[in-house]
């Protein structure tokens, strides 16, 4: 395999022996109606299925954790046995399936919660921003309920029992989304953690709550079978950024990580936002597997292979308009653009409708 070709050469990382070295990022798409996966979220990632690596959309072990409209859970039966259909269609194509487990913590509304819920986090700090819902439109994000004991020990457990369900529903492990202002990544950061017992106030007890939930699943599954995405430099979500002190937080994060010997690391190194150095710090502590995401092509995705920063890329954008990206970028076709106003809607257009390239067809 020349060094320009890098990315249709195949990997393992953990327990997972990837066909290729390309991953669909994770992708938050809302199709799922009474936040179950159905038959076109399957054709969706039929569709996909080229790719080394599918991670799904964030899906949420917690009834609670349902922040967005439509998006998916993973704690009942029902939602395993559709995910289970997902990951025989994924298969199928030779891909690997993990699904990112997404529990949204404060960003979110009760109205897009099963009845009877509401949003927990951290602390009792309002995400600034709003956020939309089926029943009345766009509305401010709630005040949280704090996570007392019993909430903390509760969502860690929900963690392991989705693991658990997508392992046994055909899955090939899960990926703890830790980034982008979600529950595990408000704990990480001082805006959105306050809190004065052992969970916050310094980095270690900041850290430490996501360390346990890894260290939880780890212990239902196997480490082989698990990954984590991290966001430093990152504001999305109401998150403080390029905070003092932030680059140590996350290396001492990410030591941490590489003790377990996980699957891979999911960073998101998008240019301009994350610095070359702090990337390059992280690929030194963490000798394991590494992801690496952000606004990637080709030529860029090769050479970082071919330096070694990065492992497997993950493509994010460019998949949704092209089921057949693998074969787009081996052959250099042009990708198709996507229709932005879709993105979130129900049903499959600007989802499950975009079509592959007849050169693509015959890679």
């Amino acid at each position: 395999m020349s060094q320009d070709n890098l990315l249709f050469s195949p990997k393992t990382i953990g327990q997972l022996a990837l066909q290729n070295r390309i991953a669909m990022a994770p992708m938050t798409r809302s199709r799922a109606i009474n936040n179950v996966p159905n038959d076109t979220m399957r054709e969706y990632y039929q569709q996909r299925n080229s790719a080394g690596l599918l991670i799904t959309e964030g899906t949420s072990p917690s009834a609670d954790g349902l922040g967005y409209a439509r998006i998916p859970g993973f704690f009942t039966q029902e939602q395993a046995d559709a995910w289970s259909k997902i990951a025989t269609a994924v298969h199928a194509g030779g891909s690997k399936l993990v699904v990112q487990l997404m529990h949204t913590g404060r960003i979110g509304h009760d109205l897009n919660l099963p009845e009877g819920k509401t949003l927990i986090a951290p602390s009792a700090i309002a995400a600034a921003g709003q956020m939309w819902t089926d029943q009345q439109g766009m509305q401010n994000h709630p005040v949280p309920k704090a996570m007392d004991k019993n909430d903390l020990e509760r969502v860690k457990q929900d963690y392991v029992h989705a693991s658990k369900l997508a392992i046994a529903a055909g899955l090939d492990g899960v990926e703890l989304h830790a980034a982008n202002g979600y529950l595990l990544g408000q704990f990480l950061n001082p805006r959105s953690n306050v809190r004065d017992d052992e969970y916050g106030g310094s980095p270690e007890n900041r850290r430490r709550y996501v360390l346990e939930v890894v260290d939880a699943v780890v212990a239902e599954i196997g480490a082989g079978h698990v990954g984590i995405r991290i966001s430093p430099c990152n504001p999305f979500n109401d998150l403080a950024a390029n905070y003092e002190g932030e680059e140590a937080e996350y290396l001492e994060l990410v030591r941490e990580l590489a003790k377990r010997d996980l699957a891979y690391l999911h960073l998101i190194a998008t240019p301009g936002a994350v610095p070359d150095s702090s990337v390059k710090a992280i690929r030194e502590a963490f000798p394991g597997p590494l992801m690496l995401a952000g606004d990637f092509n080709r030529e860029r995705a090769e050479a970082a292979l071919a330096s070694g920063i990065a492992d497997v890329i993950a493509f994010g954008k460019p998949f949704i308009g092209n089921p057949d990206l693998p074969a787009r970028l081996l052959k250099n076709i042009a990708l198709n653009a996507f229709n932005p106003d879709q993105l979130y809607t129900p049903g499959p257009q600007g989802y499950s409708d975009y079509q592959p390239h007849s050169e693509a067809v015959s890679a």
